[in-house]
């Protein structure tokens, strides 16, 4: 080992600064490296939408089938918003898609895999519309990829590991994921149907593209289309899509317009149910009279 990787500082785990697109920073990861699969043997790797897509999609499995199989649930929140962690072997925190010759899906890593040793952070300034992308170093122990030749700027880095494509397709995700957490009290606890649609439309495409081509939510909602046609075949689309119902379920940011007199046949709907059920409680209230008092005649 050379004097150069017997680094006399100890590392700690998050570098305390903050890096912009045009930063270098010196890291290089390779087969051969003596720590080689050592960041794979201890994960805890939180999985975006477009990692959910690309893993079922490389697995050829509907997307909730990978998720029973390959993820557990967590909570990213107090408010119980659903989220979604890499699975890990049995009895270990090793991934699961570890092989002695490395990453087994290594072309359809999520994107927190392509990020090492990077860690990415998104902040938004108080009255401010946009959020400020920002990063850090992540140095660990065990990891000499830091001593290893070669520098490059965040945005050569991230190009090289395919990020920009994977950045592209979360941005909403991560948008809605922000303002849900600055605004706060604002918007109020989400009800337990917005978290089945929340989950439903960042993680389980397939589920989302049957509840697009579901009865009630065609007769409800005008989608153009060419828009629905290339959605019920392009997944990348349905996500995009999804993204956009959900900004409209959770902050009322209507894009997806209803149909032209929707609204008012289902509020008669609704109207003409209620009026069933009062009826119907009433006839039974006027049969159980009636057969109190024909027991008192009797």
């Amino acid at each position: 080992m050379s004097e150069e990787i017997r680094d006399p500082k100890p590392f700690t785990p998050v570098q305390p600064v903050q890096l912009g697109p045009g930063d270098r920073f010196r890291f290089r990861c390779r087969k051969g490296i003596p720590c080689f699969n050592e960041c794979c043997r201890n994960i805890d790797i939180m999985l975006t939408p477009y990692d959910v897509l690309r893993l079922k999609r490389r697995f050829d499995l509907a997307a909730r089938e990978w998720i029973d199989r390959d993820t557990r649930d967590f909570q990213m929140d107090g408010h119980g918003t659903p989220g979604l962690k890499l699975a890990t072997k049995p009895g270990t925190n090793e991934c699961i898609y570890l092989t002695p010759e490395g990453c087994s899906v290594y072309e359809d890593r999520p994107s927190a895999c392509r990020y090492y040793a990077l860690g990415q952070l998104a902040m938004r300034k108080k009255g401010e519309a946009g959020e400020e992308e920002s990063y850090f170093l992540v140095r660990e122990d065990h990891c000499l990829g830091h001593f290893e030749d070669g520098e490059q700027t965040v945005d050569e880095y991230r190009a090289s590991q395919g990020l920009p494509q994977y950045d592209a397709a979360n941005l909403e995700w991560r948008r809605i994921l922000l303002k849900k957490r600055s605004a706060g009290p604002a918007i109020g606890k989400p009800s337990p149907k917005s978290m089945e649609l929340f989950f439903l439309a960042s993680y389980d495409v397939d589920g989302f593209r049957a509840f697009v081509a579901s009865a009630g939510f065609q007769e409800l909602f005008d989608v153009e289309p060419e828009l629905l046609a290339r959605i019920m075949t392009d997944d990348e689309a349905m996500l995009a899509f999804a993204l956009r119902f959900l900004r409209q379920v959770l902050f009322g940011e209507f894009s997806i317009p209803y149909r032209k007199d929707a609204v008012a046949r289902r509020r008669e709907r609704y109207r003409e149910k209620v009026e069933r059920i009062e009826r119907e409680a009433a006839e039974r209230a006027s049969a159980e009279q009636d057969a109190m008092y024909g027991s008192l005649d009797d």
